[in-house]
């Protein structure tokens, strides 16, 4: 008894304080890019090296590390880099990442009347979050549910495996 009295009063104490960083804003977070040609960087400057061009405005992408004028992020293929603040929104999207159409429902249930579609790779926007497993998202005019594990934007782990080597690549 306790022992259960005394983790009870120390629970509070043993709980992570949330993460001061220079933005205000919790990481990790979701942004969007802003530019059709956003520069991701090896570390937080433009005198670091240039690892690719993001030619994909509106992408979602992860906040996993900040300084005041640079984010360190992760994409929905698992690249790791340094954009500046400015080339990034506070837009809500996600993306369909896996390689088959996703059905997008009426109402939040599988079993509700299907009334579109989005195709692989597609970005929607995210208007107003998710509830119980299915995001409202909208896109290409029409809005509908998915559920949230079949879209990448939403989760909040960290989705970057970080420490590996990055290969240059153009996105």
């Amino acid at each position: 008894m306790t022992l259960a009295l005394l983790a009870a009063v120390c629970a509070p104490v043993a709980q992570a304080a949330p993460r001061q960083t220079p933005s205000g804003q919790p990481v990790p977070r979701y942004v969007a890019l802003k530019f059709d040609k956003v520069y991701a960087r090896a570390g937080p400057g433009e005198d670091h090296k240039l690892l690719w061009v993001y030619h994909a405005k509106g992408l979602p992408v992860q906040v996993i590390a900040e300084n005041t004028e640079w984010r360190r992020i992760c994409d929905p293929e698992g690249g790791v880099a340094w954009v500046h603040r400015r080339l990034t929104s506070g837009e809500n999207n996600v993306m369909r990442a896996k390689p088959e159409r996703l059905a997008l429902h009426k109402h939040p249930r599988a079993e509700a009347e299907i009334i579109a579609y989005l195709a692989p790779r597609s970005i929607a926007q995210l208007p107003k979050g998710c509830e119980k497993g299915w995001c409202k998202v909208k896109a290409g005019g029409v809005s509908g549910w998915a559920p949230a594990s079949e879209l990448w934007g939403v989760s909040d782990a960290i989705q970057c495996k970080l420490g590996r080597p990055v290969a240059s690549r153009k996105r």
